[in-house]
This record gives C-alpha cells, structure tokens and sequence, in this order.
C-alpha cells in the first residue's frame, strides 16, 4: 500500500530503525527532514533524493534548536504531514552508582524531553490545517510497560514519554491532529547489539520500520513491534510481583556505560568526562 505521507519530519534518522524508515519514505516520495547526531550518515540518506531532503543536526534535548530546525524545514517544505520522534538511546543503569545520576539525566532528556521539542514547534501549525490532517508519533517501548532489574533509566524514560502521548492524545483528539504510540520489542540495532539476555521476537530495522508505517497509516493509535512480544509482555505483568521480579533477576542485564557492550549516549562524555 502507498504510503500517504508527502512531508515528514524523523528524529533519530542515524540509527538502525532511524535510517530504515528514512528509506521508505524517501522510496515512497517523501519530502524528509532528517534529524539526527551522525551528518555523514544523515548525508548519505539525503543523497538518496537530492533535493526532496534536508539535514539537520541539533540536540533533539534543546528547544531552541529544534525550534530553529522546525522553522527552517516549514519555510522548505510547508508543514509536516508526519513527525516521528525516534530519538533515543539506552544503557543500564544502577542506583547506587553516583555517576548513573548522569546517565539517568541525559536519558530523560534524550528520550522523554526530546519528544515533546520535536513536537512543539508543529503543533499550532498542524492545528491550524483545517482541511488537512497529520500525525505525531512516538517511538517508546515495551520497557515503559514494566520497570526491569538493571534498566530503570531506560524503562522510566520510556514510560513517561508512554504517559506523555497518552496526554497529547486526549488533546488533540478532536483536532485532526492523531498521535501515536509505537512500542517496539526487541530490534535488531546498534542499541541492542550489547545486550546479553534473550531477545525474542527480535526483529530486522527494514521490517519494523515497514510496520510502523503500515500502523500509521491504518491509523492504530498503539502499535506493538511485533505484536505477539506485547502479548507476551502482557502475559509477563500478570504474575505476582514477587514471581515476576524473580524472574527478571535472573537475567542478565544491560551493559552500564563504561562497561563492554555498552552504547554510547550523546553528550554524556562531554558533561561527564570520566565517564
């Protein structure tokens, strides 16, 4: 089916699922505001279709300049039909460790701030489209679902922005302004390439990214990637509390900053440098 989407905005494009949706969109005639860290990566998706894209490298976390990055693609390209927060980033995380401070930091500013500025600068202008609809979405994560040993950062990050979009949808309900909730398992990505403990149901960035879309375009407010590992989860938070934490103890968990297999959280490093 053809995607519907003439002009998108797409944070997070430098990474696995990033660059894959990059390269629908830009196969399915788009017009694509890529947003991200990695310019010769976001360069390299731009040479796809000269002169239907444009390369933007803020700090998702600052407003001013993803305000700046808004204006400058609405004054290109009018006003999205679709924005998609993407960006985000992982690691594990440990209480007692002072500097996991920072990590949980960045992480809510990353994951769940950088959400609502990616947001922001399009919503009046969405709103204001009578005749024309569009749609923001949210790229979470089972993780918001339920907290896990190891991963609270990630896991409250997630879960807030989970909550956030639950909020933005209530208020943009009437407006023809849809928001969307995307809540991936497990994809096959750099942010997972660490990871130490079973993955199933792991998915190819190609095929996530083809079922974001499709979900999109169905108009599905809650979109599980895949959906047999939201049932799954599902399945997970039914047993008792004792049961369940036990469970996930046993597992390995996700490598801390600092350690081997660890992925790297832009601007960290820079705030933090023993880290």
């Amino acid at each position: 089916m053809p995607l519907p989407f003439r002009n998108v905005v797409l944070t997070g494009a430098c990474g696995g699922l990033g660059q894959a949706l990059a390269r629908e969109l830009i196969d399915g005639g788009a017009q694509v505001a890529l947003v991200g860290l990695d310019t010769a990566k976001l360069e390299a998706l731009a040479a796809l279709a000269p002169g239907r894209c444009a390369v933007y490298t803020p700090d998702v976390s600052n407003s001013a300049a993803m305000q700046s990055m808004a204006t400058d693609w609405m004054a290109r390209a009018g006003v999205p039909d679709l924005v998609i927060a993407n960006a985000g980033v992982a690691g594990g995380f440990d209480t007692a460790e002072a500097d996991d401070l920072a990590v949980l930091r960045r992480m809510l500013e990353i994951n769940l701030l950088g959400a609502a500025t990616t947001f922001q600068p399009f919503v009046k202008p969405l709103r204001a489209q009578q005749q024309q609809r569009g749609a923001l979405v949210g790229v979470a994560s089972i993780a918001g679902w339920r907290g896990m040993p190891g991963n609270g950062a990630y896991c409250a990050s997630k879960a807030g922005l989970i909550r956030y979009l639950e909020s933005l949808r209530a208020e943009l309900r009437e407006t023809g302004v849809t928001v969307h909730t995307v809540s991936p398992g497990y994809i096959r990505t750099a942010l997972t390439a660490g990871n130490r403990f079973a993955m199933p149901g792991l998915l190819e960035a190609d095929a996530a990214a083809h079922q974001l879309l499709a979900g999109v375009s169905a108009g599905r407010e809650q979109i599980v990637l895949p959906r047999r590992i939201g049932w799954l989860s599902k399945l997970l938070n039914l047993l008792p509390e004792k049961l369940h934490d036990r469970v996930l103890r046993g597992q390995p968990r996700k490598p801390r900053v600092g350690e081997a297999g660890a992925t790297a959280i832009p601007g960290l490093c820079d705030k933090h440098p023993h880290h």
